[in-house]
């Protein structure tokens, strides 16, 4: 959550930022925005934008630099170099303002564990400039909206996972805001929970909210999100819609399951054979893009086999979101690059 107090940012490192001309049509623009740690460019001139009452998933793995894109946006780091503007403002000229048009949820719930849920939101309303009166009018309505009235008055350490975590997004709430920034939400929750969630997310959206989503889960990214910026190492590799990102990735994709791990390499080289693309390995699983259907299980069986590929599971399938990180990184989204600095909680 973000309070409309003032914060100081951390100061800008090196380049002069470009002065922002502001697009009343978009609630986001982004445009070749910068920001290293030391020697570590966690952001390397990224462009996004996103329209109003709509979802833009940022999705990519750990390190990418999705944690420290949203902290930029939401005033908490300054950029080295860019144009960054929210809601029609300028994130450093117009820092304060930004604030009060903006809620901002982490992976991280940030809550105090010793005040009760009603506390808590109370306290935001506060430090918004509330009376005491409507803040506490406010956080009423956003613990019965979020299904935690009944549990008002209990600490906030004793509430569940998912419980913390709808809290957490009640309070980014608190001001109302018309934009949105859920660092990866729904980190470490059950299914159930982040099906809760997700609900959620749909639900204001529906009101009219924008949402910048960053998200390590393709299956959330797909579900949510209108369009889809691919990040890594730093920089936007893909863009699109979720359907256009996955015809990137043409025809039906076999996966393979190996009994060893260490015959990867051995699997790429036999069934590169009946892909127009290079098969991919990752851990025990090798994943080829195929040219037709018909017969295509029994041939690469076949060629496995007689190259002494043990075989635990083979499956055809329909191109994910999965495939086209897959195709653009050679990893998938998961997995867990070298963490930079600013993927670790502050």
């Amino acid at each position: 959550m973000v309070p409309a107090m003032p914060t100081r940012m951390e100061e800008p490192m090196t380049e002069a930022r470009t002065p922002v001309s502001s697009d009343p049509e978009l609630a986001i623009s982004v445009r070749g925005l910068r920001k290293s740690f030391g020697d570590v460019h966690a952001l390397d001139g990224v462009d996004l934008e996103v329209a109003p009452g709509t979802v833009l998933g940022l999705l990519g793995p750990n390190g990418a630099g999705k944690t420290t894109a949203v902290r930029v946006m939401a005033t908490l780091l300054a950029p080295d170099a860019g144009e960054v503007c929210v809601a029609g403002l300028d994130v450093v000229k117009d820092a304060a303002k930004v604030r009060e048009r903006i809620g901002l949820a982490g992976q991280y719930a940030a809550i105090d564990e010793n005040l009760t849920g009603l506390e808590n939101l109370v306290m935001v309303g506060r430090l918004y400039g509330m009376s005491r009166a409507a803040a506490t009018v406010r956080a009423r309505e956003l613990l019965d909206r979020f299904d935690l009235i009944d549990a008002a008055g209990r600490p906030a350490k004793t509430y569940s996972g998912g419980m913390r975590r709808r809290l957490d997004l009640g309070a980014a709430l608190v001001a109302k805001p018309p934009v949105l920034f859920l660092d990866e939400p729904t980190t470490g929750l059950d299914p159930r929970s982040r099906l809760e969630v997700w609900t959620t997310i749909e639900e204001l959206v529906g009101e009219g909210r924008t949402v910048l989503l960053t998200t390590q889960y393709l299956d959330e990214a797909d579900r949510l999100a209108d369009r889809i910026a691919v990040i890594d190492r730093g920089r936007v590799i893909a863009g699109g819609t979720p359907d256009e990102l996955k015809d990137r990735v043409s025809g039906e994709r076999l996966e393979v399951r190996l009994t060893e791990r260490a015959d990867a390499q051995a699997a790429v080289r036999a069934l590169s054979a009946i892909s127009d693309e290079p098969p991919l390995a990752d851990g025990d699983t090798v994943t080829v893009g195929v040219r037709r259907r018909a017969g295509v299980i029994v041939e690469a069986v076949r060629r496995l086999d007689e190259a002494g590929v043990g075989v635990d599971d083979i499956t055809l399938r329909r191109p994910t979101l999965d495939d086209v990180f897959l195709s653009l990184t050679g990893h998938v989204a998961e997995s867990d690059a070298d963490d930079k600095p600013e993927e670790k909680p502050a």
